[in-house]
């Protein structure tokens, strides 16, 4: 009658799969959500700062200047997602420390350092993006990190 109820790091990462959606990023569509007790408190999309134009609209430089991903972040519109969802907390006035963050990619070292100061405690992740000195430092700071692949029948 139903499908298989899924448990709770399935669950906030098919939400982070539908954040994702909200992406105007030409080249990678990410979601995140942050979560405290099993409750959301805020999720972000990567995307032009509020007020911007978006890559969508007006087309992405580092694709323009043939600039691989994974680097020269610094020329990037975009901010990722999340930092998105840091950022929201902190503009709603919700506190991340000890908080669980589902990412539908692996954070980028940016993003890492980020997440250390948030007070994150647990990163669940999708994978899909090589960043080995994110992991490294991840890891030095005690954050649980859990890879979880997307399942074979879901699309995103």
């Amino acid at each position: 009658m139903f499908g298989e109820r899924p448990d709770w790091d399935e669950y906030f990462l098919q939400l982070a799969d539908l954040v994702a959606t909200r992406s105007t990023c030409l080249r990678r569509q990410v979601g995140a959500v942050l979560v405290k007790n099993e409750r959301i408190i805020s999720t972000g999309y990567n995307g032009a700062p509020r007020g911007l134009e978006h890559c969508l609209d007006i087309g992405c430089l580092r694709e323009e200047q043939g600039i691989p991903s994974g680097h020269r972040y610094e020329l990037c519109r975009g901010v990722h997602a999340e930092q998105n969802a840091l950022i929201n907390a902190a503009y709603y006035g919700i506190s991340t420390a000890e908080a669980v963050i589902y990412c539908t990619n692996q954070p980028c070292i940016i993003c890492a350092r980020m997440i250390i100061n948030a007070g994150i405690i647990r990163i669940v992740h999708r994978g899909n993006f090589d960043d080995d000195l994110a992991i490294k430092f991840l890891k030095e700071a005690g954050i649980e990190l859990v890879l979880i692949p997307r399942q074979a029948n879901h699309s995103r």
